[in-house]
């Protein structure tokens, strides 16, 4: 604990020798428009932390290897995972993708699994035999968790104009189960989300939120704070990291993130998802103990902490000015708020007066049957997702041409997306379909921009 505090204090130190943020135009957004452009360091990165982001950024990238490796600082995958690299999960930083065929390894795509009632510090209740997350993947000698093949079930929706659209649902399936059957099991998909622009969300206070949180309802949209279990204090805090806000930080979120999929263990997750009844997992070598070094997981955090958001393109183009005033009159903005405030961070320093513009609210929000998975998550019911940052939209498909929208990448374009919208934003969603074709075009010119 003492070596954490005095980390800290020392990025602290660095960190208030940042300057101010500007507004979303401003310096902490990168022009870049290339394959790279989820990629580029907040112009206010500091030189003394220059050599952390670098080797962050290498781990990102870096293909871990089954323990024991000699002259290796990355070996330790497994025994159960799902991909070898984060980068193969979140390409160029940027979105995953679901399979199209059944045929099809899940690849970027993984299921999170749960039964009824609540871990220790209310939680979702692992499944008693795979755990929290299913795992496709294992090393030599450890069977893996089985096989999940992804499915479609389409129906179309008629816009206005009798445009059509066809909207696809996935349907899993387990097979060449390793431990038995499932059982009566919840599920829920996902693809990795962007990782750009996270420092300046951890950076917007938690009174704004709050403050969100309690303002009254907006066309029947109000939005809640998930209270989650953070693992550094032992607490109960406000989450805003994840799919559904079950992270309460991204220190937090890494060192799931590297367990879960990866099986890499750190000090903040010391266990590497073994559970009783996988007596093979449990006695594979392991690849130290952590695995993760905490400077390795410092790392990490400084580089996701200071990866720049994209800077909003040709807003001076008269369909996209006409589609930012027909985002808002559709009542998108509700959720996707334009602009958040941001305070002090631990690394990024004290912003306090400045603002970004990434299209969230960071709460959770009733999206409606249609989107729901069923799975409780703290406070979050089967209903709810944290409203995703619309920063960096139109570039998604320039990191990963297949990159999917919404949590389980169903939707294939922004327009599916918003066709999916339900429970709080079923009037929003309407709005758009009552729209002319050529409205409709002008807003996902915005949307595009973003």
């Amino acid at each position: 604990m003492m070596r954490r505090f005095t980390i800290r204090c020392c990025l602290l130190t660095v960190a208030g020798m940042l300057p101010a943020v500007a507004s979303a135009a401003g310096p902490y957004a990168t022009t870049n428009v290339t394959r790279e452009a989820f990629s580029q360091p907040l112009p206010q990165l500091p030189e003394q932390l220059r050599d952390s982001f670098a080797r962050g950024r290498s781990l990102f990238r870096q293909n871990w290897v089954i323990a024991p490796a000699r002259d290796s600082e990355v070996d330790g995958l497994g025994p159960l995972y799902n991909r070898i690299s984060c980068i193969a999960c979140h390409a160029a930083n940027g979105k995953g993708h679901a399979p199209d065929d059944p045929r099809e390894r899940a690849g970027s795509l993984l299921v999170r699994l749960s039964v009824a009632g609540q871990d220790a510090h209310g939680g979702p209740n692992p499944h008693p035999v795979y755990g929290d997350q299913f795992n496709e993947a294992s090393i030599p000698g450890v069977p893996a968790e089985g096989r999940v093949s992804v499915s479609w079930r389409s129906h179309q929706v008629t816009l206005a104009g009798g445009e059509k659209v066809s909207l696809r649902q996935p349907r899993l399936r387990f097979h060449e189960l390793g431990y038995g059957a499932l059982g009566k099991v919840m599920t829920s998909a996902r693809v990795g989300p962007p990782v750009f622009g996270l420092g300046l969300l951890e950076a917007v206070p938690e009174q704004a939120l709050l403050t969100l949180a309690q303002q009254a309802p907006a066309r029947a949209v109000r939005g809640r704070i998930n209270r989650v279990y953070d693992v550094q204090s032992g607490q109960t805090v406000s989450g805003r990291f994840g799919l559904k806000a079950n992270r309460s930080s991204l220190r937090d979120q890494i060192a799931a993130a590297m367990a879960g999929d990866l099986g890499i263990t750190s000090t903040l997750m010391p266990h590497d998802g073994c559970m009783p009844a996988q007596t093979a997992c449990l006695q594979a070598p392991h690849g130290g103990i952590p695995e993760l070094s905490d400077q390795q997981l410092d790392d990490l955090t400084i580089y996701l902490s200071f990866l720049a958001p994209p800077a909003a393109r040709d807003t001076d183009r008269t369909d996209v000015k006409r589609g930012a005033q027909l985002f808002k009159a559709a009542g998108c903005v509700a959720c996707h708020r334009p602009h958040l405030p941001l305070a002090q961070h631990p690394l990024l320093g004290d912003l306090s007066g400045t603002e970004i513009a990434p299209y969230t609210d960071l709460l959770l929000h009733d999206m409606g049957p249609g989107l729901a998975d069923g799975r409780p998550d703290y406070l979050a019911n089967g209903r709810q997702w944290r409203t995703a940052p619309l920063w960096g939209a139109g570039l998604l498909r320039k990191m990963n041409e297949r990159a999917g929208y919404l949590h389980d990448g169903r939707a294939r374009n922004v327009q599916e997306a918003i066709l999916w919208h339900g429970g709080e934003a079923q009037a929003a969603q309407r709005r758009y379909v009552q729209l002319t074709a050529e409205e409709r075009k002008a807003l996902l010119a915005f949307i595009d921009s973003l």
